[in-house]
């Protein structure tokens, strides 16, 4: 079935001022969620911070960094663990999907003091023919031979993956070992150090997708039967084949 054939609810057809009536009621609903997202940023502000007592190791296009050098000069930092593991040949179609938000940003947030990065488990040749498919220009790193991705969750540990449970959203999860999606945030202090910040996983990466948002404000919305089925990955749109997987739960 075709998108614009899935069944959607039949709108009340009204006067233009009952439908002014029945926006603004809907806007003081959308006022109280501003304030509440609002209130909810400063929390997350204000969140404990844990410094990172660990020297990672990154490969990039400048060769061998530390998570130091991926500030780029900057006091924060963002990391998109992009799923790709060693022996994929395309990224994730979920993440993909997010990182295509990635380059618009980062022309304004690295004159904020920010610095958005991905990385990703798989070796770093491993990416660069789908990075250059994708026409993507931010920074992507690889993590390999690291414990980055083990130790902000977003692949099991051995320990983990032996156990066939592990811990992936601050909850324990039944499984084999995957790759997993998530963002760290990281900030850096006038002596050096680095600290841990935040770190979101699952639909609460759902805040970086701005295609999203937009989808919100339209009468159909997402106009999916599962989170993301629509999705795929920008150069697939015209023959959309099905998504190997879904990365996105609750």
């Amino acid at each position: 079935m075709n998108m614009l054939d899935r069944p959607t609810a039949t709108p009340r057809i009204v006067s233009r001022e009952e439908w002014r009536a029945a926006r603004k009621a809907h806007l003081a609903r959308e006022r109280e969620v501003t304030h509440l997202n609002d209130q909810l940023s400063a929390e997350r502000r204000a969140l404990p911070w844990v410094e990172v007592d660990k020297d990672y190791v990154f490969e990039g296009p400048d060769g061998r960094e530390t998570l130091a050098d991926l500030f780029d000069g900057r006091d924060q930092l963002i990391v998109y663990h992009f799923m790709f593991g060693p022996d994929w040949k395309e990224g994730c179609v979920g993440c993909s999907f997010t990182a295509d938000h990635f380059d618009g940003a980062n022309l304004h947030l690295a004159h904020h003091g920010v610095t958005l990065v991905a990385a990703s488990r798989a070796p770093y040749a491993a990416f660069q023919e789908f990075r250059k498919r994708m026409g993507w220009k931010f920074k992507w790193v690889s993590s390999a031979g690291s414990d980055f991705n083990v130790d902000y969750q977003v692949y099991p540990s051995e320990a983990e993956g032996a156990a066939g449970r592990y811990e992936y959203n601050y909850e324990l999860h039944d499984g084999a070992p995957d790759e997993h999606h998530g963002i760290s945030v990281f900030a850096k202090g006038p002596d050096g150090r680095i600290f841990h910040t935040y770190s979101s996983y699952a639909r609460g990466v759902d805040i970086l997708l701005g295609a999203h948002n937009l989808l919100d404000l339209t009468p159909k919305g997402r106009n999916e039967r599962s989170t993301m089925d629509w999705v795929r990955l920008h150069d697939r749109y015209e023959d959309r084949p099905a998504a190997a997987h879904s990365c996105c739960g609750d």
